[in-house]
């Protein structure tokens, strides 16, 4: 166990290459996943889908190890929200229960805006969670619900990150409605 200890302590992914018995070993595959959370795969199942300390910290290290643990942990919040606060993208390994979770998809969504394409459809019409994600980049509206393309606030936001978001905007706020709606707010303030 030295000998392997000492190699996925260099290199986590070397794990595939250790034995059966040492892929089921918590110690060695701590090891390997603090190293490089990806080595998640190459645990025992045993290990995947019992141990929370070991996905949590594979997670931890990277975000998409989310796709090896098992389905009750991919269910697990405080695993799930580790997950995404490293790499929002691994919210498309989640369970579809947390992909419904404001919490863990707003920090989805802050950490990485592309994020937004893996919400619940729920999620894709709230308001404070699109608005987080088109506020980094305004392609992200593209993943909003056709109501919220068609909310002049939020395509306001989306256009003032990214010009090329209108295109993902509602036909009525591409053909004027979002001009008219900047005149209007414009008005309110003279």
């Amino acid at each position: 166990p030295t000998i392997v200890l000492a190699a996925v302590s260099q290199s986590g992914r070397t794990i595939d290459h250790a034995s059966a018995e040492l892929q089921n070993d918590p110690t060695i595959v701590l090891a390997a996943v603090n190293q490089n959370g990806c080595a998640l795969q190459y645990a025992s199942v045993e290990l995947k889908r019992h141990d929370p300390t070991i996905v949590l910290a594979a997670v931890s290290q990277s975000g998409f190890a989310l796709q090896y643990a098992s389905a009750e942990l991919k269910n697990d919040s405080s695993i799930v929200l580790a997950a995404v606060s490293q790499n929002g993208c691994a919210l498309q390994y989640a369970s579809a229960e947390r992909k419904n979770d404001p919490t863990i998809v707003l920090a989805a969504v802050s950490q990485n805006w592309r994020a937004l394409e893996y919400a619940s459809a729920e999620l894709q019409n709230d308001p404070t969670i699109v608005l987080a994600a088109v506020s980094q980049n305004g392609d992200a509206l593209s993943y909003a619900s056709a109501e919220l393309q068609n909310d002049p606030t939020i395509v306001l936001a989306a256009v003032s990150t990214n010009g090329r978001a209108l295109e993902h905007a509602s036909a009525e706020l591409q053909n004027g409605g979002l001009v008219a709606h900047i005149r209007s707010t414009l008005k309110k303030f003279n």
